[in-house]
């Protein structure tokens, strides 16, 4: 095991690098951040020159790219046009993205998981009919249409919530913003995990189990769901960075301040410092998930061995 976690280690190495050039590359084609700075106006020679020296966009960008990554390495992620660090946006963001990320990831686990077990035990009933079709409609549904819903009729029409989340974002707020953030990634879930469990319950080592006359609740935990978990617990991992980086739209319909709208307002105002900032610690989040999915393997598998 201890051979296998520095080998994906090492590996994550060039992945990092590699997603990191390709966005340094793609932010730096999006415009001329200079003329951003300048409003509507545009920005004198003299001062378009100044501020290019200032933040290092008079170098090739190759040069750009090893400068960044050499102050990553030392916790430096740049400074924004405003003057603030990029480290102190991402302190004030995460937190909050993290919080509802953790409800949205919760919200699959506990909700899709279970809808998942009933739905594969009842299969071709009319609870699995039920669910099939709900989950269709959630996946049909875009996002912004299902946060706009919720937010009228919950927030405006009954008041049971608060419209907009406020800027502290307390976890209470964060409930219905994560069941909308996880509504899709809830339905596939619930559709993988009946799938699954449909397909093992005609395993020989689940009828072995039955024959040996364990009880059924034993059959399903510790044999069925078990073994039946490894392609949603794959999905929910690479799930995770979907999630902190895909909360654009959520965010912006709560009003919440987290990853999503600094990314929103770094792309609005051509902030290329904040967006590869960000983007940077998504990536080194969708590896740190990887990896950890991997390592669960193992638990939920005993025969699954790394050399």
């Amino acid at each position: 095991m201890g051979r296998y976690v520095i080998r994906r280690l090492l590996q994550m190495i060039p992945v990092f690098i590699g997603a990191t050039l390709l966005i340094f590359l793609m932010v730096n084609v999006m415009g001329d951040p200079v003329a951003g700075l300048c409003g509507d106006r545009e920005c004198d020679p003299a001062t378009a020159a100044q501020l290019r020296r200032e933040f290092g966009l008079d170098q090739p960008v190759w040069r750009q790219y090893l400068t960044y990554m050499g102050n990553v390495f030392t916790g430096d992620f740049g400074t924004a046009f405003n003057g603030q660090p990029v480290t102190e946006l991402m302190g004030t963001a995460f937190p909050v993205t993290v919080r509802l990320t953790v409800v949205a990831i919760v919200a699959e686990i506990v909700i899709g998981i279970t809808l998942g077990v009933i739905t594969g035990l009842r299969r071709g009933r009319p609870v699995d009919t039920a669910v099939l079709v709900l989950t269709l409609v959630v996946i049909s549904v875009p996002t912004f249409v299902t946060g706009l819903l919720l937010q009228l009729l919950l927030g405006v029409k009954w008041e049971w919530i608060r419209p907009s989340v406020s800027s502290y974002a307390p976890l209470d707020e964060l409930i219905v913003p994560g069941l909308v953030l996880a509504s899709v990634s809830l339905a596939y879930v619930t559709r993988l995990t009946r799938t699954s469990i449909a397909e093992n319950r005609r395993a020989d080592y689940v009828r072995t189990a039955i024959a040996k006359g364990l009880p059924r609740r034993r059959v399903v935990t510790r044999h069925l769901l078990r073994n039946s978990l490894i392609p949603v617990v794959t999905f929910i991992g690479t799930d995770v960075g979907a999630l902190m980086g895909g909360a654009i739209v959520t965010e912006r319909i709560f009003n919440i301040h987290g990853v999503g709208y600094q990314l929103y307002q770094g792309i609005l105002r051509q902030n290329t410092q904040t967006v590869v900032g960000f983007v940077t610690v998504l990536v080194l989040v969708f590896l740190v998930a990887n990896l950890l999915v991997d390592l669960l393997y193992a638990v939920l598998d005993p025969r699954i061995r790394y050399a």
